[in-house]
């Protein structure tokens, strides 16, 4: 299922720490690009705050990215590995249910 923008980011703090389960290829990448946006933004106002947004960052990009992982089936320590982390978050989601779960529940 197709997530948007701001579902994206709210579901990525909401699932703050959360490791198990499942996160859409949509999902991920809203995620990512947000991330990405804010470090940019947080660049201009100094060293301190953009470590911060860093810090304040880190645990949930983790998160999805290892729910992004078994979205495709996959362990998420195989989000340690560059292209294979690539591979694996470009590939479409699984439509059955998979060891890790069921797929994703559709976004409104």
């Amino acid at each position: 299922e197709v997530m948007n923008f701001p579902t994206a980011v709210k579901s990525g703090f909401r699932n703050y720490a959360t490791f198990s389960g499942r996160a859409t290829r949509s999902e991920y990448w809203y995620w990512t690009l947000f991330a990405f946006l804010l470090q940019a933004m947080s660049s201009g106002f100094g060293d301190a705050i953009s470590t911060l947004f860093s810090v304040g960052l880190l645990l949930p990009s983790i998160a999805v990215s290892v729910r992004r992982m078994h979205d495709t089936d996959h362990r998420g320590w195989w989000m340690i590995v560059p292209i294979a982390n690539f591979v694996f978050s470009v590939k479409q989601s699984d439509p059955n249910l998979n060891r890790f779960g069921p797929p994703a529940p559709p976004s409104l």
